[in-house]
């Protein structure tokens, strides 16, 4: 799960659509990118397991940019991972097993909802709207980005979850606030995925579903546990249905 853009980049990657921002490290040790003009809209991205928030702060300001777009990657507390033999990396939440909604971790995962939603609030604190903020994560950082989004007290502008799955799914229909009922939801996934099975992202698509039509979700033919080209171009597609003023793009 570690460093997905290495794959992304051997594929074939995509050149830089803009110069490299001003980066920052914040106290709480996530990555900041200020947006080139006045701050407008804000994208808060979860890392995958044993990740940071580096590598994903360069995959979105060189090809997901917005010139008064904010992104925030935060990186995760060490923890012990069960799954890896009680290895301490950066995670969101402890992996118990592997399979199909096994045994979850309920109290990593709303710990770390309870941080996502401490962060969406730090903008709101900046005098960005919530409609105006919105959340994603790759693998596990995507479980806490679909958990938190649906679940936040005041509309969000959307959510975007990658190779990932829904978390504490028996529970979350009545957890849903009414905000973000009808939230716009993107899910990509990899059919060749062996981490995070590709039948397991439609599942939970399926569950999201019952309760919020709002959602699309992309498979991608031989993607593993990896990002693509063809998958960043859906992002954009995405962000640009969703994000109100046209102008904000490059």
């Amino acid at each position: 799960m570690l460093h997905p853009w290495k794959r992304f980049c051997n594929k074939g990657c995509m050149p830089p659509m803009t110069p490299l921002l001003k980066q920052s490290r914040t106290a709480s040790n996530h990555i900041v990118v200020h947006p080139k003009e006045q701050h407008k809209n804000s994208l808060i991205f979860l890392h995958g397991l044993g990740d940071t928030g580096h590598g994903w702060s360069d995959i979105l300001h060189n090809n997901l940019f917005y010139k008064n777009m904010k992104y925030v990657c935060p990186t995760a507390s060490e923890r012990s991972i069960t799954i890896n033999m009680g290895m301490r990396m950066p995670g969101w939440f402890d992996i118990i097993e592997i399979s199909k909604f096994a045994k979850e971790d309920e109290e990593g995962i709303k710990e770390s909802v309870d941080y996502l939603h401490s962060l969406i609030q730090e903008e709101e604190g900046e005098g960005i709207p919530s409609e105006k903020i919105i959340i994603g994560g790759f693998s596990q950082g995507g479980a806490i980005a679909l958990y938190a989004g649906l679940t936040y007290p005041r509309k969000l502008g959307g959510i975007i979850g990658l190779s990932c799955y829904l978390p504490l799914h028996k529970t979350i229909p009545n957890k849903v606030h009414e905000s973000n009922k009808h939230i716009p939801i993107l899910q990509c996934h990899g059919k060749a995925d062996q981490i995070v099975s590709y039948l397991f992202g439609v599942k939970s698509s399926e569950i999201i579903h019952t309760f919020n039509p709002n959602i699309k979700f992309i498979g991608y033919d031989n993607m593993e546990h990896s990002a693509s080209l063809e998958e960043i171009r859906d992002i954009k597609f995405f962000l640009n249905e969703i994000i109100i003023d046209k102008k904000d793009e490059v």
